[in-house]
């Protein structure tokens, strides 16, 4: 599972990254950076191929399948499994034709017992912003306004991770979530072989504050290891 991450970059350090990997040289005044706390129903800043070139922007986190009626499903659908995405109906069509990438620097992760639950933030051991695989969609309000929402996409934890919990993001590495991204890549064989990514075998992690059990508190201090 992932319900919560952070990217604690500045946004000058964001230009750098999208303008070096990904040729995107202008962001929205509406990115406010950097935040730690990032919760399921926020704005989280996502990549896409529109198929001419890359392009960065807000989607609400919690994946709202056009044909529904609540949008509150979307904080039921904040994570997709790998295993599975292509045959969940809410997903096979996002799985072939609109694939993003989701920008963090690290996630978080609680470690529970009966009485207690200890969160724990991990990131790359280069402290590198990277990108989780993720799916997006579109839905057309009564209104007639559209919502746009996205998931994040989780696969089995790896030896690092078991300990504290099943699930994780899948980490793409730069060349990987690219070909994610790719939208003439269509078969679906294919799409699922790119999320068994290596990069999730290069994370470190620490405790942290329980802090960040509050979604209202976004502070450096949330990622600050404690003993």
């Amino acid at each position: 599972m992932c319900g919560r991450y952070g990217i604690s970059v500045t946004k000058s350090e964001l230009k750098e990254y999208l303008s070096e990997n990904y040729n995107i040289e202008v962001l929205d005044e509406n990115i406010i950076l950097p935040r730690y706390n990032i919760a399921p129903g926020q704005d989280v800043l996502s990549l896409i191929n529109d198929g001419t070139k890359y392009r960065v922007g807000l989607l609400k986190w919690g994946f709202v399948p056009s044909w529904s009626k609540d949008d509150k499903i979307g904080y039921k659908m904040i994570n997709a499994r790998s295993e599975t995405i292509d045959q969940k109906p809410s997903f096979k069509k996002s799985l072939v034709q609109r694939r993003c990438v989701i920008l963090a620097d690290g996630f978080f992760e609680w470690y529970r017992t009966t009485s207690t639950k200890t969160p724990y933030y991990f990131y790359l051991k280069n402290n590198k912003i990277f990108g989780f695989a993720g799916l997006w969609t579109i839905k057309t309000k009564d209104d007639g306004s559209k919502l746009y929402t996205c998931t994040i996409i989780t696969t089995k934890a790896n030896s690092l991770m078991e300990d504290i919990h099943d699930r994780m993001p899948v980490i793409l590495s730069e060349e990987a979530a690219k070909t994610w991204m790719n939208p003439k890549i269509r078969d679906v064989l294919a799409l699922k072989k790119i999320l068994d990514s290596d990069q999730m075998n290069d994370l470190k992690f620490h405790k942290v504050s329980s802090r960040v059990n509050k979604a209202e508190n976004d502070d450096l201090d949330l990622i600050t290891k404690i003993d």
